[in-house]
């Protein structure tokens, strides 16, 4: 682990224990990398747009600057990246240059996922764009807060068809993370757009069933895997039965075949004597009782 990476898991330790928002602390990081970026020789020109190098720890976040002149964007508008900037943008104080940034949260859209309300069942199906504007004429600081901006006749219109998982989707809502704290949900109005009236984060998100739905649904399928579960293991119980009684059977019959040929060979062994120094079997004799001719018998 790299020393930033532990700097930033401090960082986020810190925050957490002061109720300070992780996405707060990252667009400050952003801001940072956009700053040193204007500030170099490389970031001269108007209405260019400059990736940003962003420090290892946050890999998956991409994000990009550009510099307008506030009169140019207030008269034409402009495009930058999933954001069509509308005509007639005021910004609040009245400056000279805005320096507009824009972020891909990638991964890091999770973290959103904390200012959903529990009572609503929302799903991310895009990842969490950023919008935000600064003064240029500050932008020097550190300490830079962010540029009140006002659209005041057609919104900022987001489309989302290059970061959605799938090429159309139906049925979503448009979040916006605003910079207050405060949330708004509405319906998108054409398939993977979005509309806003102020800078912040937007995403597209899915509504997911019925909480109580869900939780009956996920009771009614407990239920159904509990009793498949009773029959599959009655159904092993009597065939593991069924099994011991036969392999009883075929042991019991094998032994009484073995005891029946065991008496048949000891009935029919023939006896076996010492013949010099061989052991071969001999039957028995029977020998008739002697008799003398009659013949013989008169002659004696």
């Amino acid at each position: 682990m790299s020393f930033g990476t532990l700097l930033f898991l401090l960082f986020l330790h810190h925050a957490s224990s002061h109720k300070t928002e992780y996405t707060t602390l990252i667009d400050q990081i952003v801001r940072d990398a956009a700053m040193r970026s204007y500030h170099s020789q490389k970031h001269q020109k108007t209405a260019v747009h400059y990736s940003l190098l962003l420090p290892p720890y946050l890999s998956g976040i991409s994000a990009e600057t550009v510099r307008y002149r506030a009169g140019s964007l207030r008269r034409y508008g402009a495009s930058l990246g999933e954001f069509s900037l509308p005509p007639s943008i005021i910004t609040r104080p009245h400056v000279k240059h805005i320096i507009v940034i824009r972020e891909n949260m990638g991964r890091f859209s999770s973290m959103y996922e904390q200012y959903i309300s529990t009572n609503t069942r929302l799903r991310f199906i895009s990842p969490v764009l950023g919008l935000l504007f600064y003064n240029a004429t500050t932008f020097h600081s550190s300490s830079s807060a962010g540029l009140h901006i006002l659209v005041t006749k057609t919104p900022i219109i987001v489309n989302f068809s290059t970061v959605v998982e799938s090429q159309l989707v139906q049925k979503a809502q448009c979040v916006v993370f605003q910079l207050d704290g405060n949330i708004s949900v509405t319906n998108q109005p054409w398939d993977n757009v979005c509309i806003t009236w102020q800078q912040g984060h937007i995403a597209l998100m899915e509504e997911e069933a019925n909480g109580g739905d869900d939780q009956n649904s996920t009771k009614v399928s407990r239920w159904k895997l509990v009793a498949v579960w009773i029959m599959v293991g009655t159904a092993g119980v009597v065939l593991i039965g069924l099994l011991v009684v036969a392999l009883v059977s075929v042991r019991r019959k094998r032994n009484l075949l073995a005891e029946m040929e065991r008496r048949a060979y000891e009935e029919e062994a023939l006896r076996v004597s010492m013949v010099g120094h061989v052991r071969a079997p001999t039957a028995t004799g029977a020998r008739t009782k002697p008799s003398l001719e009659d013949e013989f018998a008169h002659e004696l």
